[in-house]
C-alpha cells in the first residue's frame, strides 16, 4: 500500500478541482442509504400502526414515500456526478501520465533501449498509463463505503452491538485469501512480461502493412498464427490454474461470512417475534445488516483490488526512477554550452566501447581527429564499429574507456541537447514518420517546424523537392499507409526525405550513415554533389560502402575489428596497398 500515496499526489496534481468534486459527491452519497433505510422504517411502522388502529390519516405515510423517492433520485444524481468526475479525471490522468512517460523515455540513454530488461520494464510501465483510475475509483469507493458503513453501524450498535463485530470477523478469512491470490496474480504478470512482448510482436508481424508482403510471399500466416497460439495457450494455462484455485478457495472461505450473516438474521427475527423489535425495526435492522454485510465484503474486495493494482504501480515508479548517465550533468559542475563556432574540432583519445551484456567491445582504443572544415569518411566491413563511433560522437553513448574531446574539453561536460543541436545526422535505419511531408522534414529541427521556407530549402538540398512535386497535396501529403489518404514512397524517395530532415539542422557537423543505400546511380551522384557544396566550411562524417563517394573525403579512416587500422587520403591509402586498397580493388573489379 506504500505505492498509494505517490499515486494520490499525481492524481491531485492532475486536477485538484475534479478530485475535490468527486470526493464531495461521494461523501454526500454515502449518507443516502441510511436515510432511505430510516425513512423505510418509519413507513413500515406507520403502516402497521394504521392497520392496528383500523382507521387514520395515511397522508404522513405518503409524504414519507415521497421523501424516499426524492432520496432515490438524489442518490442516482450523485452517482452520475461521481461517474462523470471520475471519467473526466481518468482521461486527464491517463493523458498526463502518457505525456510524462514519453518525456521521461526521451531523457534515457540510447543504451537503455538496447537492453531487453529495459523493454520489459518500459512495457509494464506503459500498461500502467491506462486503467490506473480504476484504482483511484477503488480508493474513493473505500472512503465512501467507510462513511456509509459508519452511519449504518451507528444504528446497528444501538439495537444489537455485537452484530457488527461478528460480521466483520466472519469475512476476514475471505479477505486474507484474496490478498494471497492477488500477490500470485502479480507474480504471474511479472514473470510473463517477456512472453507478452513476444505475443505483441508476433501479432504485429502477422497483421502489419510493413510485413504483409513477406508474410504472403513466404506463406508465414499459418506459422505466425500457430506460434501465437502455442505461446498464448501456455500463458492461459497458468492463468487458468490460478483462477480455478482462487475461485475454489474464495468460495469455501465465503461460507464463513454467509454463515455469520444468517446467524445474525435469525437473531433479529427472533427478537421481533418476542416483541423486542417492532416490524419497522426489523425492516431497518435487516436492511442495515444486509447493506453492512455487503459493504464489508465490498470494502475487503476493494482493498484487495487496490492492493493488487498497487503492486503494478511499482512498475510505473520503477520506470520513472530510471536515470540517464549520458544526460546527467557532471557532478558539481554546470553544463557547458556547445561552442559556436567550433574552433579545434573533435578528438577521440583511446576510446573503447562495449554494449551492456556483450563480452566483446564494439570499439577498442580508437584515436582520430575531426577538425573544422574537414570531411572524413569511415569505411569498413559490417560490424566494424562505424555506426557505434558516430553514436559516440553524437553522445548517444558514453565511452567505456578513453574520452572524446570537443575544442579540448571533455564531450561529457557539454549540454547534450545543445551539443546535438549542432549535429545533423541520418542513420541507415532512419525513421519513416507516418506524418505529413512538411512534418517529416521539419522534425529535423522541431523548433522550426512551422518554417515552410526552411523546409522547402532542405528539400531542395536533399533532392527531395522532385518527390514532393509528384505528391497529390505537395508538402501537406500524408506519408505512409497507416492513416487514411496516406501516400507511400519508394525506399529511395524516403531516403531523400530523411536527408532533408538532416539538412534542417543547419548544423556545424553533418553525419551521413550510408545515406545513398537506396538511391540509383544518378540520384546518388546528385546527392553527393550537393553534399560537397552544403558541407563546404563545415565538418562532415560520411559512412559508405561505395568508394566512389568516400573519395571526396579529406581523410579516410578504415575500421576493422572495432579499431582504426588505416587512415589517410584515398591516394595515400591506395599506395599503401593495405586493407583499403584491397577493398577498393574488389569493388572496382565489379565494374570492369
Amino acid at each position: 500500500m506504500r505505492n498509494i500515496p505517490p499515486l494520490l499526489g499525481m492524481v491531485w496534481a492532475t486536477s485538484p478541482s475534479l478530485v475535490s468534486a468527486s470526493l464531495a459527491l461521494r461523501l454526500c452519497r454515502a449518507a443516502v442509504p441510511l436515510a432511505m433505510l430510516w425513512v423505510g422504517k418509519l413507513i413500515v411502522d406507520g403502516v402497521v400502526s394504521l392497520l392496528g388502529a383500523g382507521n387514520g390519516d395515511p397522508g404522513p405515510i405518503y409524504l414519507l414515500v415521497g421523501l424516499e423517492f426524492g432520496l432515490a433520485i438524489l442518490g442516482d444524481w450523485l452517482g452520475r456526478g461521481v461517474a462523470m468526475c471520475d471519467s473526466l479525471l481518468s482521461d486527464r490522468f491517463t493523458n498526463e501520465i502518457s505525456v510524462r512517460l514519453i518525456r521521461h523515455a526521451a531523457t534515457l540513454d540510447l543504451v537503455h533501449f538496447e537492453d531487453p530488461e529495459f523493454y520489459d520494464t518500459m512495457e509494464r510501465a506503459r500498461r500502467q498509463t491506462a486503467g490506473r483510475m480504476g484504482l483511484l475509483a477503488g480508493l474513493f469507493g473505500i472512503a465512501q463505503d467507510l462513511v456509509t458503513l459508519a452511519t449504518l453501524s451507528a444504528g446497528l450498535l444501538v439495537f444489537a452491538p455485537w452484530l457488527l463485530p461478528l460480521l466483520t470477523v466472519a469475512v476476514i478469512p475471505s479477505f486474507i485469501g484474496e490478498s494471497h491470490f492477488a500477490g500470485l496474480a502479480y507474480s504471474l504478470f511479472y514473470r510473463w512480461t517477456p512472453e507478452r512482448r513476444e505475443l505483441d510482436y508476433v501479432r504485429m508481424l502477422g497483421a502489419s502493412g510493413q510485413t504483409a508482403k513477406e508474410v504472403k510471399l513466404f506463406g508465414l500466416g499459418g506459422y505466425l498464427a500457430e506460434r501465437y497460439r502455442v505461446l498464448s495457450e501456455r500463458f492461459l494455462g497458468e492463468h487458468r490454474r490460478l483462477a480455478v484455485r482462487r475461485a475454489a478457495t474464495g468460495g469455501l472461505l465465503n461460507v464463513l461470512g454467509t454463515g455469520g450473516y444468517y446467524a445474525a438474521y435469525v437473531y433479529i427475527i427472533r427478537g421481533t417475534l418476542s416483541g423486542g423489535f417492532s416490524v419497522g425495526d426489523l425492516t431497518f435492522l435487516a436492511g442495515s445488516f444486509a447493506r453492512s454485510r455487503g459493504l464489508i465484503e465490498e470494502l475487503f474486495r476493494r482493498v484487495n483490488e487496490v492492493s493488487e493494482q498497487a503492486l503494478y504501480l511499482q512498475d510505473l515508479y520503477d520506470f520513472f526512477a530510471m536515470r540517464p548517465r549520458v544526460e546527467a550533468a557532471p557532478e558539481g559542475k554546470a553544463w557547458l554550452p556547445a561552442p559556436r563556432p567550433i574552433r579545434e574540432g573533435f578528438e577521440f583519445r583511446g576510446v573503447s566501447f562495449a554494449y551492456p551484456g556483450s563480452g566483446k567491445p564494439a570499439l577498442h582504443d580508437v584515436n582520430l581527429r575531426l577538425e573544422p572544415g574537414q570531411r572524413i569518411a569511415l569505411i569498413g566491413e559490417n560490424g566494424a564499429g562505424k555506426t557505434t563511433l558516430v553514436k559516440l560522437l553524437a553522445r548517444l553513448y558514453e565511452p567505456t574507456e578513453g574520452e572524446i574531446l570537443l575544442d579540448g574539453k571533455p564531450l561529457r561536460d557539454y549540454d547534450p541537447a545543445r551539443l546535438r543541436a549542432e549535429i545533423g545526422v541520418i542513420f541507415q535505419d532512419y525513421v519513416r514518420y507516418d506524418m505529413k511531408v512538411w512534418e517529416n522534414i521539419g522534425l529535423g529541427r522541431v523548433e522550426s517546424l512551422e518554417d515552410r521556407e526552411r523546409i522547402a530549402a532542405s528539400a531542395r538540398s536533399s533532392q527531395a523537392e522532385g518527390v514532393v512535386e509528384g505528391l497529390p497535396k505537395g508538402y501537406d501529403t500524408m506519408l505512409g499507409r497507416r492513416f487514411e489518404g496516406g501516400s507511400d514512397l519508394s525506399a529511395g524517395q524516403w531516403q531523400k526525405i530523411a536527408l532533408a530532415r538532416a539538412y534542417m539542422r543547419d548544423a556545424q557537423l553533418l553525419i551521413l550513415d550510408e545515406p545513398t543505400a537506396s538511391l540509383d546511380a544518378r540520384a546518388e551522384f546528385e546527392v553527393f554533389r550537393r553534399f560537397a557544396d552544403l558541407t563546404a566550411g563545415k565538418m562532415a562524417v560520411l559512412i559508405s560502402h561505395r568508394f566512389s563517394t568516400v573519395r571526396m573525403a579529406d581523410r579516410i579512416y578504415v575500421l576493422g575489428g572495432g579499431t582504426v587500422v588505416e587512415s589517410g587520403s584515398h591516394d595515400e591509402l591506395v599506395r599503401q596497398g593495405g586493407r583499403y586498397a584491397e577493398l577498393f580493388e574488389l569493388q572496382a573489379s565489379g565494374y570492369r
